[in-house]
């Protein structure tokens, strides 16, 4: 349906909606749209995927199955390269920080082919093996779905932001049956705070998108019933958070530098063949691998860790000796993240947040079972499991509150809550030390873009430093002599100059308040130059430097004007003043 004709149906709606309907109201309605749009989005995908991997795996004759298995891979993320390249014109932004971008630089405005893009991309991947998650996908069409809906429906900007991180949150919280934890998710991650009239649309649009979950799909998909904890194995659990601290440092390391490796490769069919037959290679050595992962984790909440090694080499091996299953264990856990950054490197889509708990898992029971072979402490692997799921998922993505409700949410370990603080919060501290940002905002810092942080410095990073440069200063060439430095002055409407070469290099300044005796010297006017009269500015700042640093130097070096250069080459001057003036309208513009 074209633009116009939706516009010309709304408008009537809209404007009676204003005549009727009470901003509250609206949004909360807005917010229940959004979850149920966003929870049958993440229950069509999940679901979807799911049956089309069985198709798959009940398509190949057991024998031939192992083979199968690795080339699935390959043919899953050459799919999705052709799908992005011819239906999608080569644009697909993987991952969550694309969204924390929309949100922190261009009004929470999400490009509308996000609605469907990650939805398909994802499918092609995961449903032949792709090793990565469905959960980054997921919320980030949840969250493009609830910015065009508010676009469409004509809310403020404030509003839009919100109904961004309404959708994130349904997203999750349907692809898990956990309201609490999708409204923590949006909270942590996406929106980084919340204002508390904001918090019922946020749980009312998770909640929502649960009930959808639970009435076409059944979204838990992990089962834990426990009714207690040894109080004895406090020392144990915060043992555990300290190694899934170091798994997550581990993670987020080796994640980066994949994608800096994968980014600077040439040949996007190259990647898929290589990187396809190495993922495959990985899935043949290790099945666990293979997909998401979470059929493995069931298979240790269900005490059946034994069978890690089903269709693996090593099968044979798997009653005679406990390593070999330990070691299998290990190697998948280490392994995982190459596995996703391969898949995602060589042209798949999916992301780290299922990763997480699969590696998660596996080091809880790795822990347990050697804590329990060494006669230490007889400790109940089933929660080992658990709680490592809890402390790798919030070392990854930094939000220690999402891990621990959505564990206890998905599992039913409620009963579990003082282990599973105890276990995130020293595994969240830990990672924050050597990894202060996330394996979604890592990237997004570097570009100096800041979410997770106060307000102030939020705002600022949402300004651009070239747009507020000044240009009306006048330049002088250090030949200049000192009268024609005078003549500048009186046609000029600044007391600041810059002095350039003929390549437009910044070779200095001259500052009227420092030359301004000189300028009373008539006798020198021809043999005085201006090479004389310049001096080194305070600072330079370039024009990739953020508004924050900016504003660092103009305030460590006491001015009101610093020079902006490109390359070593002038652009201009930035102003105190229209920093100030441009963050009050910011911070204006936000609390519309």
């Amino acid at each position: 349906m074209p633009k116009s004709t939706v516009h010309r149906i709304l408008g009537p709606l809209l404007l009676w909606r204003l005549r009727h309907i009470n901003d509250r109201v609206y949004l909360i309605l807005v917010s229940v749209l959004v979850g149920t749009v966003a929870g049958l989005a993440a229950v069509i995908l999940k679901g979807s995927v799911h049956t089309a991997q069985e198709w798959l795996y009940e398509w190949i004759p057991e024998q031939k199955r192992v083979f199968a298995l690795f080339l699935y891979p390959i043919l899953g993320i050459g799919l999705t390269v052709l799908f992005t390249r011819y239906v999608l014109d080569g644009q697909l932004s993987r991952g969550i920080a694309p969204i924390i971008y929309n949100i922190a630089r261009q009004g929470s405005i999400v490009p509308r082919s996000k609605m469907y893009s990650q939805f398909f991309t994802s499918f092609l991947t995961v449903t032949f093996g792709g090793s990565a998650g469905l959960e980054a996908p997921i919320s980030v069409t949840g969250a493009a779905l609830g910015s065009n809906l508010g676009r469409l429906l004509r809310v403020g900007r404030r509003e839009r932001r919100l109904l961004t991180g309404c959708g994130a949150a349904a997203g999750v919280a349907a692809i898990f049956n956990s309201p609490i934890a999708g409204v923590l998710f949006a909270v942590e991650v996406i929106l980084s705070e919340l204002s508390a009239p904001f918090f019922i649309p946020l749980l009312i649009s998770s909640a929502t998108a649960t009930v959808i979950s639970k009435a076409f799909y059944v979204g838990q998909p992990f089962v834990l019933i426990t009714t207690t904890w040894p109080v004895e194995a406090i020392p144990l659990y915060l043992t555990l958070g300290v190694f899934t601290a170091l798994l997550s440092v581990y993670m987020i390391r080796i994640y980066f530098l994949a994608d800096k490796f994968f980014t600077t490769w040439p040949g996007a069919f190259r990647k898929v063949v290589v990187g396809g037959l190495i993922l495959g290679g990985l899935v043949f050595i290790f099945p666990p691998l293979y997909g998401e992962g979470y059929n493995i984790v069931q298979l240790l909440l269900s005490g059946q860790p034994e069978r890690l090694v089903d269709g693996s080499i090593f099968a044979v091996y798997r009653d005679e000796n406990i390593w070999t299953l330990l070691l299998m264990a290990g190697a998948s856990m280490l392994f995982k993240v190459f596995a996703t950054t391969i898949t995602i490197g060589a042209g798949g889509n999916g992301g780290m947040f299922g990763s997480s708990l699969f590696t998660g898992a596996l080091l809880g029971f790795i822990l347990a079972r050697l804590i329990n072979m060494s006669g230490l402490y007889p400790i109940s692997e089933v929660h080992f499991v658990v709680l490592g799921m809890a402390g790798v998922l919030a070392g990854v993505i930094h939000a220690p509150l999402t891990g621990i409700f959505l564990i206890a949410e998905i599992t039913g370990g409620y009963a579990l809550f003082v282990p599973l603080m105890v276990v995130t919060s020293s595994s969240y501290l830990i990672t924050k030390y050597y990894e202060p940002y996330s394996v979604y905002t890592r990237k997004l810092v570097q570009r100096g873009v800041v979410m997770h942080a106060d307000r102030d410095r939020g705002i600022l990073a949402q300004l651009s430093l070239l747009a507020f440069v000044q240009r009306d200063f006048v330049a002088v060439h250090p030949d200049d002599t000192l009268g024609e430095l005078v003549d500048a002055f009186r046609h000029a409407s600044r007391n600041l100059f810059p002095v350039l070469d003929d390549d437009m290099q910044l070779l200095g300044i001259v500052s009227l308040d420092k030359v301004r005796d000189a300028l009373f010297d008539d006798k020198h006017y021809d043999t005085t130059r201006v090479s004389d009269l310049m001096s080194p500015p305070p600072a330079i700042i370039n024009v990739e430097d953020s508004m924050l640093d900016t504003l660092h130097q103009l305030e460590e070096h006491d001015a009101w004007a610093l020079p902006v250069v490109r390359k070593g080459k002038y652009v201009g001057f930035i102003l105190k003043t229209t920093i100030l003036a441009a963050y009050r309208r910011q911070l204006l513009k936000e609390s519309d």
